[in-house]
């Protein structure tokens, strides 16, 4: 699991207008919440913040905080940020405060790994769950979950069930919903005589 560190500032002003003024400074405010602690409202350099998530973990980095007493120390990790929509400057960040013996909640991307034979064949794989929400410690956050599509054919149908997940890591869901598919023309053609086999029966 990566880890960073990040120095943040105490926030003086609290609100709209506090908050315009530390971007006005080229800071951008933020709070640090968790369990057991009262919400803590800090500012943070743009450019700290960017260096402290580049890594292969990006929002779920374990980010260790200083600068401000109440927070001193804390592990966390980014759980919201707001940007510009025009100038993509970061406007307020979010920041989860975690503890390190208990597991916690993440969403963590899914990355396919191979060629599938459907695709060889001219089909396309389609990845319908681009994230998952994993429970588990977070030392043990993973920074993708790798699923091998190298088998799957057209038509074929990859469920959460189907997942063949690391150590320590867990899924939670309640259907067994599809997270990568291949589609193609021999699946298209397959379904319309299912289709027309119907229809004269």
């Amino acid at each position: 699991m990566a880890n960073t560190e990040l120095k943040v500032s105490a926030r003086e002003r609290i609100g709209k207008g506090g908050s315009r003024s530390l971007r006005r400074q080229g800071l951008v405010p933020a709070v640090v919440y968790g369990k057991g602690m009262a919400p803590c409202s800090v500012s943070v350099e743009p450019k700290a913040l960017e260096e402290a998530i580049a890594t292969e973990a990006g929002w779920n980095t374990l980010i260790k905080l200083s600068g401000v007493p109440a927070v001193d120390g804390k592990v966390v990790i980014l759980k919201d940020l707001q940007v510009d929509p025009i100038r993509r400057d970061m406007w307020h960040a979010d920041f989860q405060a975690i503890e390190m013996g208990k597991k916690t909640h993440v969403l963590v991307p899914v990355h396919p790994v191979g060629k599938s034979k459907g695709e060889k064949e001219g089909g396309n794989l389609q990845v319908i769950r681009h994230e998952l929400e994993v429970v588990c410690l977070p030392s043990n956050i993973p920074s993708a979950i790798e699923v091998n599509v190298s088998d799957l054919k057209i038509g074929g149908v990859l469920h959460v069930e189907d997942l063949v997940l690391p150590e320590g890591i867990e899924v939670p869901h309640d259907v067994n919903f599809t997270v990568i598919t291949v589609t193609g023309r021999k699946a298209e053609e397959e379904e319309g005589a299912t289709e027309g086999a119907a229809e004269e029966a």
